[in-house]
């Protein structure tokens, strides 16, 4: 697809997203979606309202009438549109920097859309075969009041509540000036915990750190913890939908241990979890020991749901599904990704025995990531060369699911475009430190010397 990549389409904001391109996807979605009634959401990000507004009065020039919910976590607005049975476009940027923003599909199901659906949509906007209708029948917009102390009560009900109370638990929380400081300060002190907070208001500047849950972008969260004798730091993206932890001493936990752990904890012998082409061995070694199976994808929420979703109408059980970047699923209570809920299940096991013994079992391996940024078409493609270059001249094992994963057997690496920043990911895991950023750092060299030379 040329539109929605692999979560939504996202762009700068008022350069490449414009008003006009998302009144003409809202428009197809319109034209494309059945009923007559469709909601959106935002996240805080500073262009969300404009752009809403152009979404707004596409959906209506289509004959749609709209639901505008405001600043709501992605999986709260995926909580109204499967309760109410409508779908939902959401203008956020998830992880992406604050200049940037995006949109998001939900079907009434209050899953994101099938590869299938989007295609439907996406060649509609292409041809422009919209559907607009007479003055008179074009739709209304109506403000809907508290979506976010919905989507809290719904939580609360769907997770062990008393286990976590009886814990005492002090969460240090950082939701990086996004939607999730509009609701889950107030989900974590209904479950019994001692929340604290930094970087807790909404403010779509993102003022003091960038939305992406990295590492790098933690340091307050860690010191913040240690300062504050926390239990567990909690760090969330810009729609909330992920949530990245720090143990107890302020050390950053890698988003693919807490994915192992909570599998581990989950799976049965026959069951199914699906990940993404850059799956830790971490999940790999769970699986393996407990007998279950692992499905890989392509990198991206939306590979990984439409994949769940086959696998279901076989009838594979799959109780969790995600990647290692805090985007974690479990499709008995809902198929989303949804940074609250992880987070409640995460502390359901912290609440047993403190975080770093938690995760413990799963830091034999080391993570090392690198970015390459490109200018133009012609920059990626002689990256992505350079990339197929290192990988074919490599005597190892190679994955071409999604870009080029070469695997060492002691170690991998893997290099592949950004499917929402102009960007190839670099990513490498050994057990040795040292192996990894090796492997990280030649195959950067190989790609960066090509892009010199472009």
């Amino acid at each position: 697809m040329n539109v929605f990549g692999s979560s939504g389409t996202r762009g700068v904001a008022n350069e490449e997203l414009t008003p006009e391109f998302v009144l003409r996807v809202a428009k197809a979605a319109g034209t494309v979606w059945d009923g007559d009634r469709i909601a959106i959401a935002r996240d805080t990000r500073l262009t969300g309202k404009m752009l809403v507004n152009a979404a707004a009065s596409g959906l209506a020039s289509v004959g749609m009438n709209v639901d505008r919910l405001g600043i709501v976590p992605i999986p709260g607005a995926q909580a109204y549109a499967e309760r109410e049975e409508i779908p939902t476009i959401v203008i956020t940027a998830s992880h992406n920097p604050p200049q940037y923003n995006g949109v998001k599909l939900v079907g009434s199901d209050g899953v994101e859309l099938t590869l299938t659906d989007l295609e439907d949509i996406e060649e509609t906007l292409l041809a422009e075969a919209f559907e607009t209708v007479p003055w008179n029948e074009t739709g209304q917009v109506r403000e809907v009041n508290g979506v976010c102390q919905t989507y809290i009560q719904e939580l609360l009900t769907n997770v062990d509540r008393e286990a976590i109370a009886d814990a005492n638990l002090t969460v240090a929380l950082d939701p990086g000036h996004g939607a999730g400081s509009l609701t889950s300060p107030e989900f974590f002190r209904a479950l019994g915990c001692r929340v604290v907070t930094v970087n807790g208001q909404p403010d779509g500047h993102f003022p003091g750190r960038d939305p992406e849950p990295v590492s790098e972008n933690l340091e307050d969260l860690s010191q913040f913890v240690r300062a504050t004798d926390a239990d567990i730091g909690i760090a969330h993206d810009g729609d909330a939908d992920r949530a990245i932890f720090f143990d107890e001493a302020g050390e950053y936990v890698e988003g693919s241990a807490t994915l192992a752990a909570l599998a581990a904890a989950e799976l049965e012998p026959s069951d199914t979890v699906v990940s993404a082409v850059n799956v830790s061995q971490r999940l790999v070694d769970v699986v393996t020991n407990i007998g279950a199976n692992l499905e890989l994808t392509p990198i991206g929420s939306t590979n990984i749901i439409t994949r769940i979703e086959e696998l279901e109408a076989k009838g594979k059980h799959v109780p969790i599904a995600g990647e290692g970047n805090g985007g974690i699923l479990f499709p008995a209570y809902r198929l989303a990704r949804d940074g609250a809920y992880t987070a409640a299940r995460f502390l359901q096991l912290g609440a047993e025995q403190p975080v770093s013994d938690l995760i413990a079992p799963y830091n034999g391996y080391v993570n090392v990531r690198r970015n390459i940024h490109y200018e133009s078409t012609a920059e990626r493609d002689a990256i992505l060369d350079a990339a197929a270059n290192q990988a074919h001249e490599s005597d190892v094992e190679l994955n071409t699911r999604d870009g080029y994963r070469l695997d060492y057997g002691d170690a991998w690496v893997l290099a592949r475009p950004s499917g929402t920043e102009p960007l190839v990911r670099i990513y490498a895991e050994g057990r040795d430190a040292d192996r990894a950023e090796t492997l990280a750092a030649n195959m950067y060299d190989a790609l960066a010397d090509e892009k010199a030379n472009t």
